[in-house]
């Protein structure tokens, strides 16, 4: 919720999606969250699924996700990302239609961009230490460093 008082993606400090983004390779320094617009010059862009906050992503209902489905994929249309990441299961399972999803790369495409599901970086998410979320992010980054952004 600190997130959306302070209009700022990731700015609550048990999120570890700024460290994670450095240590997997996206930024040659940790960035704070007054900062995201940098992340542009590193080619890499941050939008929510979801419009409305809340504390948890287990507080979004299938139908949240069904709403704001046209609104992401309007985004999506005029961005034209080459890849899109998300962090977590819910949103992408919706979006795709899939029930079932793996981490990593995905089978299918959005929009014509290449999709990733990712661990959700949230200090609430503890199945997954730094290192791990860090090596989940870094195989993307590897990905686009391949491919271009």
């Amino acid at each position: 919720m600190r997130s959306a008082v302070v209009g700022l993606h990731f700015a609550n400090r048990t999120n570890r999606f700024w460290r994670v983004l450095h240590l997997a390779g996206f930024t040659d320094r940790q960035l704070e969250p007054e900062e995201a617009r940098i992340l542009l010059d590193y080619g890499c862009g941050i939008t929510s699924a979801v419009a409305r906050p809340t504390v948890s992503a287990t507080d979004l209902s299938r139908a949240d996700y069904v709403a704001a489905q046209p609104a992401f994929e309007r985004k999506i249309a005029k961005h034209k990302p080459r890849f899109l990441a998300f962090l977590g299961k819910p949103a992408c399972s919706v979006f795709l239609n899939q029930r079932d999803l793996s981490w990593g790369l995905q089978p299918t495409t959005l929009g014509g961009s290449a999709v990733w599901v990712l661990p959700n970086p949230s200090g609430l998410n503890r199945a997954f230490t730094i290192g791990k979320l860090a090596d989940a992010y870094r195989e993307l980054f590897e990905e686009v460093s391949l491919r271009g952004r």
